[in-house]
């Protein structure tokens, strides 16, 4: 049986054009790195540099009854939203699991957007319809439209450059601006996957390699997957099939901060009790002694007792070290010295918070 063939973003000519290292991701062709995985991540951390992120799904809500629908199918509290905002949160499951981590937007009271990860596009599209009770109208603009994250402490001055729209410097996070950058039509969101500021910006496809050049001649670096791995786990980020799945609840995760306290949705009941109740294991930050690299799936030891496995794991240039993420069991604190397990030696470190670093 032959594996289907790759897809390709709006971006791909553009990438192969710059040298970028092309490997398979969430069913798409996209870069890992163009010329340095660290140097990539230094750009985001101390100017910017921009992603590739047209991969993920994006989709749009219409009807009278869409806040409720929302309101049913995610766990955060669609309904504190004002128009021109978004928030980040969750599609739970029955079980209390999640189906996906996501970004809803608020247009206005009848009209929202929803992006999705890549990985999860058509799992969440039949998820969404088969809960879809309310007549609630969803449409997919993914294949029309391109979506690049511009990150890192000048990304917001350039933006404003580029496009001449002050507002992009006054908007919260999750805050909305719509503007023609360098002379394209945008709907940017401040948010991103770094830890940096910046905005996703979303255009017609036709439109995205104008946008990236234009972009890259204000001096925006572009970055690849690599880059963009080890910048959300120094900030704390999950990434879905490893922090999050469908059999994992959203507590453990330490996401109740994405979770209503009051409202009724799809799978709260578990939640609700984990949330009173507490989890046996819970997403903590590892930190080696070391600079080795660290995988998902490598053995955290306390006293030579097994206390999780890794689920994410990079080398950080920030911290000159090998950290990651574990699920570790609940009755362990924090600043406990722990074991790592790297390719058959046993590597010290240290359990800490996920939050390897978060701008001041």
């Amino acid at each position: 049986m032959t594996e289907a063939p790759s897809l390709r973003t709006p971006l791909y000519e553009s990438h192969v054009a710059l040298g970028g290292r092309m490997v398979p991701f969430a069913g798409y062709d996209m870069p890992v790195q163009y010329k340095s995985v660290l140097a990539e991540a230094k750009a985001v951390r101390e100017g910017a540099g921009m992603f590739d992120v047209s991969h993920m799904a994006r989709l749009w809500f219409r009807g009278a009854r869409t806040l409720e629908y929302l309101e049913h199918v995610t766990t955060n509290d669609v309904s504190k939203l004002e128009d021109g905002r978004g928030q980040y949160s969750l599609l739970p499951n029955e079980r209390g699991g999640v189906v996906d981590d996501i970004i809803v937007y608020r247009i206005k009271e009848d009209l929202f957007r929803m992006v999705v990860n890549a990985s999860n596009h058509e799992k969440d599209v039949a998820w969404l319809r088969r809960n879809n009770d309310f007549g609630v109208d969803m449409t997919d603009d993914t294949e029309q439209t391109a979506m690049i994250a511009v990150q890192g402490p000048s990304a917001v001055g350039i933006l404003i450059k580029l496009s001449g729209a002050a507002e992009f410097g006054d908007k919260p996070a999750f805050g909305i601006v719509n503007a023609k950058v360098a002379g394209i039509e945008c709907f940017g969101a401040r948010s991103g996957y770094t830890g940096e500021d910046g905005y996703e910006l979303m255009c017609a496809s036709g439109d995205a390699a104008k946008l990236w050049g234009a972009l890259a001649g204000a001096g925006v670096v572009p970055c690849g997957l690599g880059a963009r791995d080890t910048l959300r786990v120094e900030a704390g980020l999950p990434l879905y099939g490893h922090e999050l799945s469908d059999d994992l609840n959203p507590i453990a995760a330490g996401l109740g901060w994405v979770v209503s306290k009051t409202k009724q949705f799809i799978g709260c009941e578990p939640i609700y009790k984990a949330r009173a109740e507490g989890t046996a294991q819970k997403l903590q930050g590892v930190r080696l002694d070391s600079k080795r690299l660290t995988m998902p799936g490598m053995a955290v030891s306390v006293a030579g007792k097994p206390v999780g496995e890794l689920t994410s794991g990079v080398f950080s240039p920030m911290l000159d070290c090998g950290i990651g993420f574990a699920y570790i069991n609940s009755d362990v604190k924090l600043e406990t010295p722990c074991e790592v397990d790297v390719r058959g030696k046993l590597e010290p470190g240290m359990i800490v918070s996920k939050r390897f670093f978060k701008r001041a």
